[in-house]
């Protein structure tokens, strides 16, 4: 699940790694955390596509 807190730490770190640049361990969790933000989207996209019903238009009723 994607969280406020969760985008503006992927913010801050990202940020940071321009400003400044970060420790090896902020390289972890801005890893681990980017990981979870995809795979949080990925399942959003996936529930939305197998909801998705395609209808031709050319079918007779």
């Amino acid at each position: 699940m994607i969280t406020s807190e969760m985008i503006q730490r992927i913010n801050a770190l990202a940020r940071k790694q321009k400003s400044e640049g970060l420790t090896p361990q902020e390289k972890n969790e801005q890893a681990r955390l980017r990981q979870e933000y995809l795979k949080a989207i990925r399942g959003a996209v996936k529930q939305q596509l197998d909801r998705v019903k395609i209808v031709d238009g050319n079918q007779s009723h």
